[in-house]
């Protein structure tokens, strides 16, 4: 087991290579026996120290929830970390100017996001689940990494680098009262993403982990079994992870989704440095 001083500065080295925005050595290669649970202690103290900087959480993020591009990035099972005041924005339209200032290797990923009511659990069904949603909406995660070229060796080192999550655009949100098919209708939802005007990748709700829903399940089932001391609290976001690849994105560029349901308006983010 890795001692707390070594926790220490791993999340030295991460917090230093966010502030710099730079590339570092992967910590399972600088320190050995850095595996999941010395990444979620890694993640627990740069959250307590982003607080005390007075970053305030927002939420939550789900990442590698889509099985489809688990080979490509070398890891093969779901991560969570906290969205921050700092880096969610809730759009009251469909268009947006997206600062890339801080960000490393930024990627887009198209999302479904729900805002909660009350804390869900791994053990609800469907129509449950459901209850303790206020709302649903389309969004954007804009993620970057510290480790050169997107290529891990397990989720280790992508949960502690703060989990990838560099920036959540939410788009209009829909209440979830009396839309009774909500599980079946996001599973099934299409998504395109354009780069210029041009479409460069489809998915469908159903890559992650089934679909949105289940996806949140899932992810409460994970948290429960490996952090039971996390808290999930009415109020907060929950983005469930990119229904196609995560595409490098640049100042300059305009992106666009185009999500399969016209109750989820597509977003229309524009990068600027």
């Amino acid at each position: 087991m890795i001692d707390d001083a070594t926790i220490a500065r791993v999340a030295d080295a991460l917090l230093d290579a966010r502030a710099r925005a730079m590339c570092l050595t992967p910590p399972s290669r600088q320190w050995p026996g850095f595996d999941l649970a010395a990444a979620d202690r890694v993640a627990a103290e740069t959250d307590r120290r982003r607080i005390a900087a007075g970053e305030q959480p927002r939420g939550w993020k789900i990442g590698f929830t889509n099985r489809t591009i688990w080979p490509r990035y070398g890891v093969h099972e779901p991560i969570w970390a906290r969205v921050w005041d700092t880096t969610l924005t809730l759009l009251d339209g469909t268009e947006a100017e997206v600062s890339l200032a801080g960000l490393v290797q930024p990627r887009i990923e198209p999302e479904i996001v729900f805002g909660l009511a009350a804390e869900p659990s791994g053990d609800m069904d469907d129509a449950a689940l459901a209850g303790c949603i206020a709302w649903v909406a389309h969004g954007v995660e804009i993620v970057h990494t510290h480790i050169e070229g997107w290529r891990y060796d397990g989720a280790a080192d992508p949960l502690a680098d703060f989990g990838l999550h560099g920036r959540l655009l939410v788009g209009p949100r829909v209440p979830v009262a009396g839309w009774t098919t909500l599980a079946p209708d996001l599973s099934a939802l299409t998504m395109a993403l354009e780069h210029d005007g041009r479409e460069v990748d489809r998915g469908i709700g159903a890559n992650v982990l089934d679909g949105p829903l289940n996806a949140l399940r899932l992810w409460r089932r994970a948290m429960a079994a490996r952090s039971p001391q996390a808290t999930v609290r009415a109020g907060e976001v929950v983005t469930t992870g990119t229904l196609t690849d995560a595409w490098p994105v640049a100042p300059g560029q305009q992106w666009r989704t185009r999500p399969g349901d016209a109750r989820l308006p597509g977003l229309g983010p524009r990068f600027v440095p």
